[in-house]
C-alpha cells in the first residue's frame, strides 16, 4: 500500500467529513437521504480499513483450528460450509457456534457498531 499522504484512510475520512459537515446540512429530501447513505458507506470503509485485516486474520485462525486444515479465508469458509452440510461439525457444536458468533460480531462491528450496544 502506498505511503504517500494523504493515505486511503485519510482520503475517505475527508470525503465523509465533507459530506457530513457541508453537504448534509444543506440538502433536503432524497438528496439528504442519499448523503446519509454515502456517509454511512464511507464510515464502513473507514472501519474496514482500520479493523478488517485483523478481523480476517482472526477468522482464518479460528477456521484453521476448527477444521484442522489450511487455506485462505475464502477456501476455509467454503470448507466450513461443506462440513456443516455434510454433518461433519455436529460433534463440535460449541466451537462452531463460538466461531460463528465472533465472526458475526466482527461483521456487525464493521457495518454498524451501534448494533452491538445493548439498549436500555
Amino acid at each position: 500500500m502506498p505511503t504517500d499522504r494523504p493515505n486511503v484512510a485519510e482520503l475517505v475520512e475527508a470525503v465523509r467529513e465533507f459530506l457530513t459537515d457541508h453537504v448534509g446540512p444543506n440538502v433536503e429530501g432524497q438528496l439528504a437521504f442519499h448523503t446519509r447513505v454515502a456517509v454511512n458507506a464511507l464510515a464502513i470503509v473507514e472501519r474496514t480499513l482500520a479493523q478488517g485485516g485483523a478481523m480476517d486474520e482472526a477468522e482464518l485462525l479460528r477456521l484453521k483450528e476448527l477444521l484442522h486444515q489450511d487455506g485462505n479465508l475464502e477456501e476455509m469458509n467454503a470448507a466450513l460450509a461443506r462440513a456443516i452440510r455434510a454433518g461433519e461439525m455436529d460433534d463440535q457444536r460449541a466451537e462452531l457456534l463460538a466461531h460463528l458468533r465472533l465472526t458475526a460480531a466482527d461483521k456487525i462491528a464493521l457495518a454498524n457498531p451501534r448494533y452491538l450496544t445493548p439498549r436500555g
